[in-house]
């Protein structure tokens, strides 16, 4: 079997993570979540391993140097965001397929690098209000941060239409069930051809 990678991007704030997770406790025997390495700081409810492979800015950079990364990006200011190769060839060893909750760039990425064998999926917030809202009301940025957030938000909601699929994420069951659809109709497909 040929391991396939799902791909779930989308603008912070839009839903993405909790939409992931969902998709993880409804398909577990045949999705496993791809952990993204980060410099940025660990959050307080957040476990090394678990959530990202939290290393330094230096580590990160001769890591790179190494081609030891799919893909990375600077994602904010002196903050990197990548998918190890080790971490693809970890999951796919296991007969599993890969899910990623990651930035709209790399996500944009990783679907041109692997082509039909990735379904990209952009995770559309009901609005550009209502995705300030929630970063707002998260509480977890300082004023600059959450402002360097919201322009990048504004940004990346116009790479949607380069996506496979633009998930409207209006009412979060409707969008976990949508989304369940899109992935299982996905993973299904050619399955006798792999």
């Amino acid at each position: 079997m040929e391991g396939k990678l799902i791909i779930f991007s989308a603008p912070s704030g839009a839903g993405k993570t909790t939409i992931v997770h969902d998709l993880l406790s409804k398909l577990p025997d045949e999705l496993v979540f791809s952990i993204s390495a980060t410099t940025r700081e660990k959050r307080v409810d957040e476990i090394d391993g678990k959530d990202y492979y939290f290393i330094s800015k230096e580590e990160f950079l001769h890591r790179i140097a190494q081609k030891e990364f799919v893909e990375f990006e600077e994602v904010y200011r002196d903050t990197f965001h990548g998918t190890l190769r080790s971490e693809m060839e970890r999951i796919w060893k296991k007969g599993k397929h890969i899910i990623f909750d990651i930035d709209v760039e790399g996500g944009l990425h990783l679907k041109r690098k692997y082509g039909a064998r990735a379904l990209a999926i952009f995770v559309q917030p009901p609005s550009f209000e209502v995705l300030v809202d929630r970063l707002t009301s998260r509480g977890t940025d300082k004023p600059e941060k959450l402002l360097e957030r919201i322009e990048k938000a504004k940004k990346e909601l116009t790479y949607a239409d380069k996506f496979d699929v633009i998930l409207k994420n209006d009412h979060l069951e409707t969008a976990c069930a949508e989304a369940k659809r899109l992935v299982s109709n996905f993973l299904n497909k050619n399955k006798s051809n792999t």
